[in-house]
């Protein structure tokens, strides 16, 4: 018998549980140096769980120093009151 599905089943999960495009961390100044704006809290909300916590290097596709660049913009955004520390808030 042939089976009605072509596409073998873990194919499938990895589709389903792909967390889509990740947010784009760092953005290029006017002398072209990466920077992440700690400012921009949309930006760093889509790189935190719901809980607060940051999320990891293969979650956001960045190297470690753009991982480096978004821990310390986010702990700078927390420091100031532009994001909360846990989830009590989000």
């Amino acid at each position: 018998m042939s089976r009605m599905n072509t596409r073998s089943s873990s194919s499938r999960d990895q589709d389903r549980f792909q967390a889509g495009p990740a947010p784009k961390a760092t953005k290029k100044s006017g002398k072209g140096i990466e920077y992440v704006d700690y400012k921009d809290t949309e930006t760093l909300r889509r790189m935190m769980t719901p809980n607060g916590k940051i999320y990891g290097r293969k979650r956001l596709g960045t190297n470690a120093r753009q991982q480096k660049m978004v821990a310390q913009a986010i702990k700078r955004a927390r420091f100031i009151g532009l994001l909360p520390f846990t989830n009590a808030t989000l």
